[in-house]
């Protein structure tokens, strides 16, 4: 929508082939349907948040910035407040009304929307894209298309990964398709016992091979089949490429990352010692959750029964040493179909960061997650498919007016 809408902005006649019966079903949902629209990063931390391909999207960021976008939806009536993180989402909390204001917003920019149209492929003349044909056979001629299908999560939206395969036919190279921002399943029982208590601000570790790979700070969630929420969504890029590889995952939680051992050990001591009468269960209701209590009365193997002035320093080393590095191993990811969003893509190297044309075929560009670039929970995803949209739009309406004159 964004790209269509600066196309037509910018003066050129505009047509949006939809898969589905209406636009926007996807980013009805982001956000769990209260959509993160951006952050309010610095550019320079936006492209740090993308790995290796952040450097290609530094164009696109710099003439479409978060601060365009906010000032973009303010002119369409959805004002957006700042929360938690950075994070940037509409007043309202509702996803639909940004899915509203872009559908009219088009619409008033003259955009023919064409829906339930599923793209089969591009009509290539020579060297250059003519048009596209769908599913039914019927041919859209045009002197410029944008391919924005998005990747392959939750393709009930329509995201099947279809712009992999139009891209494929023109000659581009796909960078292998993986989960991003994907739930991590772990073996044991461990999460099932756990399942449904959220920890907030704790550190995860991620090891790789036995070395430490990674670390976040923030929300986990424990579930019926492993780990979840804001902070394993941020590491699971890592895991995802080292399971792939066929390297062993382990990861580790520190359960109190604002004490180091010393004060840890020292608050321990202190509780051990006022309150020595009191069973070593009924201790730890200071110190961890209840779901968790059982556990690390298991693991660390002190009697539940045992009194707070029999405990030992060995004992209350191996309580702090759970504590602070709380043990899990990752055997697997959720299905792709669960992801967040989609690594790979179309390969960044191909596509001029300056248009996000194809250096392959005139007149083809590229918007969006079908491109090889992912980033953490925050915004940053859909800034930068705003950002490309904006480029891309801008970009073939302006290839097209020098083609015409």
């Amino acid at each position: 929508m964004m790209a269509a809408g600066q196309a037509a902005t910018a003066g050129v006649r505009t047509f949006l082939l939809e898969k589905m019966p209406r636009l926007g079903r996807k980013l009805a949902i982001t956000g769990k349907g209260r959509c993160n629209l951006t952050n309010v990063a610095s550019a320079a931390e936006f492209i740090s948040h993308f790995g290796d391909t952040g450097p290609f999207l530094r164009q696109a960021f710099h003439r479409f910035s978060n601060d365009d976008l906010v000032a973009f939806f303010e002119e369409l009536g959805v004002p957006t407040v700042v929360e938690r993180g950075g994070r940037i989402f509409p007043t309202s909390g509702r996803a639909r009304d940004v899915v509203d204001a872009l559908t009219g917003w088009i619409r008033r920019q003259g955009v023919t929307v064409y829906s339930g149209a599923s793209i089969q492929d591009l009509i290539v003349e020579g060297k250059r894209v003519g048009g596209v044909r769908d599913s039914a056979g019927r041919n859209y001629h045009a002197d410029a298309v944008i391919v924005s299908t998005g990747g392959v999560s939750y393709p009930a939206t329509g995201s099947t990964g279809d712009g992999y395969r139009l891209a494929a036919s023109a000659g581009h190279t796909v960078v292998p398709i993986r989960p991003a921002l994907v739930p991590l399943e772990t073996r044991g029982d461990t999460a099932v016992r756990l399942q449904g208590l959220s920890l907030r601000n704790v550190k995860v570790l991620i090891f790789v091979g036995g070395n430490r790979s990674a670390e976040a700070f923030g929300e986990m969630l424990f579930t019926h089949f492993g780990i979840s929420g804001p902070v394993i969504l941020t590491l699971s890029r890592k895991v995802v490429d080292a399971l792939r590889h066929g390297k062993k995952v382990g990861l580790s939680i520190d359960l109190k990352p604002a004490l180091d051992e010393r004060v840890l050990d020292e608050r321990l001591l202190r509780d051990f010692d006022h309150h020595g009468k009191r069973k070593f269960e009924t201790l730890l209701k200071g110190l961890l959750p209840a779901k968790m209590i059982p556990l690390c009365v298991e693991q660390v193997g002190i009697p539940p029964e045992r009194r707070g002035h029999q405990i030992t320093a060995r004992e209350r080393e191996h309580l702090r040493g759970w504590l602070k590095d709380f043990r899990m191993e990752v055997t697997g990811v959720r299905p792709v179909d669960e992801a967040i969003v989609t690594a790979g893509g179309v390969d960044t190297q191909e596509i001029d960061p300056r248009t996000m044309a194809s250096r392959l075929l005139e007149g083809l560009y590229f918007a969006g997650e079908v491109m090889d670039v992912d980033a953490d929970t925050g915004g940053y995803n859909l800034q930068a498919a705003f950002s490309t949209g904006w480029l891309a739009g801008r970009s073939a309406a302006a290839g097209d007016r020098q083609r015409v004159e």
